[in-house]
């Protein structure tokens, strides 16, 4: 008889589903891989058949090229659409189930079984909610294997309406110029303008040519995300009052240079640490993560309560202590390729 859950095994690359030979958000090119979402820490181009959300799989699509043809049409890699509560057998007789992580769009936690065992491989999650993605499930299991990026005490993230007051305030106090936030081009930007939208702020919001396309993506996925311009279409007095979204690296590059003296401000739960936002010369820090905070990531896995958690990446140490101390089972794993986004 096998050894319990012998059928997954952590590799340094990826979460390896033994019986069905496929991976899950691997870091290099594999014959069958299960992504959990589109950010390019968990998502990449190459393999020979990716299972995945429509909305994660068209994201892909977009940024990465995945639906490749060869000279006769003949298409490289092959997409297997999985919609959020359906569940796929894959070879050696393992279920797999996709579930909402609350993360971005598309994103999805993935529940493995096989041979009376389950698994939940959550990827990146939130529990805060979000206008722009579908909210986290807990789902009960035996092993739950958890990020842990913000897996420190510090690390508590206010409430989004808060941060977007700030950013509207600095908008309202400053009427010559603009606000230039810097947000992570996927999922980031989208959740900060439907904020915006959601707080009755109905104007014009501008944007750096990197982001329209996903921003659009958004839209033809029912993401609501009002009138949206480019700045490369837009005069510099059109821009006064105005509030500007652009890639995090784009806050201090000549491209600013254009904007109408602008008050620089950057969404990242990474601006809860203010030497990070010294360092980015950020002026209006805003608190805003799509990751789970420390209370999250313990409330969830209170609340899960597996047998046993598995920590893929991020604050690891944090994380293992509190569960030695409440007596619950834990591992940190080491995989590679796992990065602290601009989140």
């Amino acid at each position: 008889m096998a050894a319990p859950f012998s059928w997954i095994r952590p590799e340094p690359w990826g979460i390896h589903i033994v019986p069905a030979d496929a991976w899950v958000d691997p870091s290099r090119p594999v014959p069958r891989a299960l992504v959990t979402h589109g950010h390019a820490d968990h998502a990449r181009g190459g393999h020979g058949e990716t299972i995945a959300t429509p909305a994660t799989l068209a994201i892909m699509e977009l940024r990465y090229r995945t639906g490749a043809s060869d000279d006769s049409g003949t298409v490289l890699h092959k997409a297997v659409p999985v919609e959020y509560g359906e569940t796929i057998r894959l070879p050696g007789g393992v279920d797999a189930t996709y579930i909402p992580a609350g993360h971005v769009l598309g994103s999805a936690q993935i529940l493995l079984e096989h041979g009376g065992e389950c698994v939940v491989i959550t990827g990146d999650y939130k529990r805060a909610p979000d206008p722009t993605c579908a909210p986290f499930e807990v789902t009960p299991c035996d092993i739950f294997i958890t990020e842990a990026t913000f897996g420190l005490p510090v690390f508590t993230h206010p409430p989004i309406g808060e941060e977007i007051g700030k950013l509207l305030d600095a908008r309202a106090d400053n009427p010559e110029a603009c606000v230039l936030v810097g947000a992570y081009a996927l999922g980031k930007a989208q959740r900060v303008i439907a904020e915006l939208r959601a707080a009755g702020h109905t104007d014009t919001i501008f944007l750096h040519g990197a982001m329209e396309a996903m921003c659009r993506l958004y839209e033809d996925h029912g993401v609501a995300l009002g009138d949206l311009r480019l700045v490369a279409d837009a005069t510099k007095d059109a821009m006064r009052g105005a509030i500007i979204v652009a890639p995090p690296s784009a806050l201090n590059d000549r491209w600013s240079r254009r904007l109408p003296d602008p008050i620089t401000a950057m969404a990242s739960g990474w601006m809860r640490v203010r030497g990070r936002a010294r360092q980015r010369g950020v002026e209006l820090p805003l608190v805003i993560s799509d990751h789970a905070d420390w209370g999250e990531l313990t409330r969830t896995i209170a609340q899960v309560n597996p047998q046993e958690t598995w920590i893929t990446h991020g604050r690891e140490e944090a994380l293992l202590r509190w569960c030695a101390l409440s007596q619950r089972r834990a591992r940190a794993l080491a995989l590679v390729g796992y990065e602290d986004e601009d989140d």
